[in-house]
């Protein structure tokens, strides 16, 4: 399962973060309190996340709750968007006004300095994914708190969906999950959700059937 860090005062003033590392806020820390126990039910029995604070407190709630030990990698931090890191849109667009407007014109790669490729994002990203799903034994669930592009771009990466379609799938809310499993059948992984939150209910999966249940 992949799980989005809680909300950050960036997040709020829609502020880009990269891998700058901003704290989660107090909204932050009650959403991942509150996610915590419906994510607990999943039966996880390995945790991973970003070594980027706003992932590694979500984390530390699901650590309290589980008693799993959280393994923190590095490859699971957010795209880098250099240069545009700690701006607003309004604020892109003030300084950097051609890359904006290649922005708005649907272009997800504003070529600002130190800006990191969603290319060069899912490379590290989608590996550091499956050496996390491959430490798993079949049936057994794990948990991987990261962030919101790079969440999308690797359930991309790992169902071997075309980078192309990105655009058409939006990105995960603060403290919302995605869940892949493994059919028994063809040995395929398969989106079960996406997008779930503790306000709107769990969608629980067996990850031992190829049924969802619930």
């Amino acid at each position: 399962m992949l799980f989005r860090h809680g909300r950050t005062a960036w997040n709020l003033e829609e502020r880009a973060q990269g891998q700058l590392d901003v704290p989660l806020d107090e909204t932050g820390h009650a959403e991942a309190a509150a996610a915590a126990p419906y994510l607990a039910t999943l039966g996880a029995v390995r945790l991973w996340s970003s070594d980027l604070q706003r992932a590694a407190q979500t984390a530390a709630y699901l650590a309290e709750i589980t008693g799993l030990e959280v393994g923190y990698d590095e490859r699971l931090r957010e795209k880098d968007q250099g240069a545009r890191s700690g701006l607003t849109r309004d604020e892109f667009a003030e300084r950097y006004p051609a890359e904006h407007a290649a922005w708005l014109a649907g272009h997800d790669e504003p070529a600002v300095p130190g800006n990191e490729s969603v290319a060069e994002m899912t490379a590290r990203v989608v590996p550091a994914l499956w050496d996390c799903f491959n430490a798993l034994a079949p049936g057994e669930a794990g948990i991987v708190v990261l962030h919101g592009w790079c969440a999308r771009a690797g359930i991309f990466g790992l169902l071997g969906w075309p980078q192309a379609l990105e655009a058409t799938v939006r990105g995960m809310d603060n403290c919302a999950w995605a869940i892949l499993a493994e059919s028994r059948t063809t040995g395929l992984l398969r989106l079960e959700s996406y997008n779930e939150t503790a306000s709107r209910g769990a969608h629980t999966v067996d990850f031992a059937s190829d049924t969802p249940v619930g």
